[in-house]
């Protein structure tokens, strides 16, 4: 249905008046870098443009009381040393004659984009605001924000569309605490923050920004806390606390709409936030998010105050929104110790409160006394030290590059026979005929018996022609068909095709009767994940079987707390994932798990089915890999006793290795 794009220039007319070396990085051009940005990429112009409109004092009145929405009225005929004394009376504020214009703009702008997704205008979108809201309280502006957009848009998607249950993801570098305030008690909105903490020596130094804080009354557990003590947390991290917190309690939740507080103030290169987390993983944690609530994903921008570094990260996420693959991740996937620390504690605050939760092992871990200990803790990102200076060459190579994810000609493609497949085929999606040279095809499938019979051979020819145009950049992701006798014999081949053809690193995630080729070379290039195995065993680093597990809540654990941190872990530049005899996967579980590993490898995914599968299956799963959110499974059950079991075994087994599929820091005497 598309992506919305809100903004108005208006929102760049407030600006500071005075000195304040505290409030000056607030400034207009974070919103016209932004959108300069987006418009050199070709972004702005595939959005459905919204003119922001200013919200009423009405709406406002559904988070804000009348007396403060009064005060700010009022700003706009004072003077300018009458502007000044009231920004002092608040904490790191200031006023200009336009505030209450551009604050009902950004406030207004995000009620149109949740009205566009939640009328079903557009799939998506980004309200390009400023002043931002989600520090803003009730009767009182704080940090740079005068009215509450996400809060505000929250409590009308409440009140206008009827709705019972709202994700709230603050991934700013400080703490939402005005969000976390106006809707503590509340079970509709669960609000997830994560923010430099440093046990509460960063700004806003508040106890109520630890994980222990998980609301209060009705609202227990719907607050979820999670503090980083240490400054230079990257790609690594975020995924981690999505993986491990975030995403659990959000299938749980099963949410009918998720809002996002996107402050990019936890962008590498900020000098708030002195993170080290690149703009791409935007696009993950982006594309991490439309899995829930059928793709309803409503973005307002918050921080942000490295001008690229803010219009980069801001690219990353629109263009994600739009169903482009996410870019490659850089750097090695190892959650630091701190950032497991952080993530275990906020588990074990949240365990009492979430059945996906209270399966596992959450025991809180004491922390290390390196993230107590000013001496333990790596150098602060100051301007000029050397952790900056590291951080800040690498966003100007990363800068440097024209584009950081270039779309292939065709997005997606399939090669099938079954009959009826136009019907249920999105319309760009493109119906593959064209095979690979005849001589070609034999010469391949010789070793194998089941793939001498024409219909195996020909079904042969046409996976390896689209794999051919994958591994070429041509196409980016794929289907294709093999008849059920063949399958194992296909897979085979288009492993090793993939390997010998440009692909470095392979993961195989096989569902069903499916085994790893025994001659396959243990070199590490491929990672080979068997679901419905006999049994649990992690038979090397790079060959591991689990059982499909029976519930959804099962299913779940095992894509979160297996397969993505492995996948992660291993950075593959190629995914094939296969349903083979017998794989017992439901469509729209097969959706899902094909969406969640769209994230890697710059969405480079080609699924085998059986010939015989339902076009059902195969117009589902070209969807998602289209770019489309997969269908929602419900409110999640618990996972059986034997599937916790396998999953806690083989993480067990395989953590020594796969540091991504780590919870607890590891303590060191």
């Amino acid at each position: 249905m598309g992506t919305a794009l809100v903004y108005h220039e208006d929102m760049t007319a407030t600006r500071l008046l005075w000195d304040d070396p505290e409030c000056e990085i607030e400034r207009p051009e974070r919103l016209t870098a932004a959108l300069d940005r987006l418009r050199q990429r070709g972004l702005e112009q595939r959005c459905l443009r919204l003119s922001a409109r200013e919200a009423s004092e009405e709406e406002l009145g559904l988070v804000h009381s009348p007396e403060y929405v009064s005060l700010v009225r009022e700003t706009q005929v004072l003077g300018k040393e009458e502007l000044q004394a009231l920004s002092g009376q608040f904490d790191a504020i200031y006023f200009h004659p336009s505030t209450f214009h551009c604050a009902r703009l950004a406030a207004g702008a995000g009620l149109q984009l949740v009205d566009a997704v939640l009328t079903g205008a557009v799939q998506n979108g980004l309200a390009l605001v400023r002043p931002p809201g989600h520090h803003s309280q009730r009767a009182a502006a704080n940090g740079f924000c005068v009215f509450n957009n996400v809060a505000i848009a929250a409590a009308h998607a409440k009140q206008k569309h009827g709705l019972h249950r709202i994700l709230v993801v603050d991934w700013d570098v400080h703490h939402g605490q005005g969000i976390q305030y106006l809707f503590e008690d509340d079970p509709s909105v669960l609000y997830f923050s994560w923010h430099r903490y440093e046990h509460g020596r960063f700004w806003p130094f508040l106890r109520e920004s630890d994980a222990d804080a998980v609301g209060r009354g009705q609202g227990l557990g719907f607050t979820v806390n999670l503090p980083w003590n240490q400054v230079g947390m990257g790609n690594a991290d975020y995924v981690a606390a999505f993986l491990h917190l975030l995403l659990p309690l959000a299938f749980e939740f099963d949410p009918e709409l998720v809002l996002v507080s996107a402050g990019f103030d936890s962008a590498i290169g900020d000098p708030e936030g002195q993170m080290q987390a690149t703009p791409e993983c935007f696009a993950h944690l982006t594309q991490l998010l439309q899995v829930l609530a059928g793709g309803r994903v409503c973005a307002v921008l918050e921080g942000g105050y490295h001008l690229e570094s803010l219009a980069e990260s801001v690219c990353m996420t629109v263009q994600t929104l739009l169903g482009d693959p996410a870019p490659p991740l850089s750097g090695p996937m190892v959650p630091c110790q701190s950032a497991l620390e952080s993530i275990q504690s906020a588990r074990a605050a949240q365990a009492p409160h979430w059945k996906s939760l209270q399966q596992q092992d959450v025991t809180a871990v004491p922390m290390s006394p390196s993230s107590h200990s000013p001496e333990g803790r790596p150098p602060p990102l100051l301007p000029g030290g050397p952790v900056c200076k590291a951080a800040a060459s690498a966003l100007s190579s990363l800068l440097d590059q024209p584009c950081l994810c270039p779309a292939p000609s065709v997005r997606t493609a399939v090669a099938l026979t079954t009959p009826d497949i136009t019907s249920v085929l999105p319309p760009d999606v493109i119906q593959q005929e064209a095979s690979a040279l005849r001589e070609e095809t034999e010469a391949w499938a010789r070793p194998h018996e089941s793939l001498a019979r024409e219909e195996a051979l020909t079904a042969l020819g046409k996976l390896l022609y689209l794999l051919d145009g994958m591994l070429d950049g041509q196409v980016n992701s794929g289907i294709a068909a093999t008849p059920a006798s063949a399958a194992a014999a296909t897979l085979d081949v288009a492993v090793r095709r993939g390997l010998s053809h440009g692909a470095q690193r392979l993961l195989c995630v096989a569902l069903g009767q499916l085994d790893r080729p025994p001659d396959l070379a243990h070199d590490g290039r491929s990672l080979w994940l068997n679901i419905r195995g006999k049994e649990a065993a992690a038979l090397s680093m790079f060959h591991v079987s689990t059982p499909l597990p029976v519930m959804t809540g099962g299913f779940l654990s095992c894509v979160l707390g297996l397969v993505l941190p492995l996948a992660y872990g291993f950075q593959p530049d190629l995914v094939l994932v296969a349903l083979g005899p017998g794989h017992g996967l439901q469509g729209p579980h097969a959706a899902l798990l094909a969406a969640m590993l769209r994230g890697l490898a710059g969405g480079r995914v080609l699924a085998l089915l059986e010939e015989d599968s339902t076009p059902q299956l195969a117009g589902i799963l070209a969807r998602v890999l289209n770019g489309e959110a997969p269908p929602s499974l419900g409110p999640s059950s618990v996972a059986s006793p034997e599937d916790v079991q396998a999953l806690m075994y083989l993480r067990g087994q395989l953590e020594p290795q796969w540091k991504m599929l780590q919870c607890h820091p590891h303590l060191v005497a």
